[in-house]
């Protein structure tokens, strides 16, 4: 497979992943905001740590399988870039949602969507499941 083909393949894969992982985050969000009354900043930052929990586990085994991590460097990796998107998801709902007319849902949606591709996307692909280059002696058994 080309280059370009794997590079596509590779993000249709990841986003097939966000969105599982968002309908989680999106999910408990929504039930803890309106069904327990929780403030939507908090439930928004539960919501994304429920739905990290989900992207990785499909990322390491589905997405980025090609990755010869073992799975405690990919969890401590993956924290660090989590931990930035979930103070970006978070304050960044918190700031549309303050500083505009924009409900929290929508808010939380548009940062979600630039968040997970500008943030989470890209330093995934190249800080917590690098794809690890086969030397030409494991490659030709």
């Amino acid at each position: 497979m080309t280059g370009l083909k794997r590079s596509i393949l590779t993000f249709g894969k990841a986003e097939l992943s966000a969105f599982f992982a968002s309908v989680v985050d999106f999910g408990l969000t929504i039930l803890l905001a309106e069904g327990l009354d929780l403030w939507y900043a908090y439930a928004t930052c539960l919501g994304a740590v429920s739905g990290g929990i989900v992207n990785c586990c499909i990322n390491y085994r589905w997405v980025f399988g090609h990755c010869r991590l073992n799975k405690k460097h990919v969890v401590l990796r993956y924290l660090l870039v989590w931990s930035g998107s979930i103070v970006l998801n978070t304050f960044g709902t918190w700031f549309v949602t303050e500083y505009s007319s924009l409900g929290y849902l929508i808010s939380k949606t548009l940062v979600a969507i630039v968040v997970a591709t500008l943030w989470n996307y890209q330093l995934q692909r190249v800080f917590v499941f690098p794809r690890v280059k086969q030397s030409k002696s494991s490659s030709t058994t």
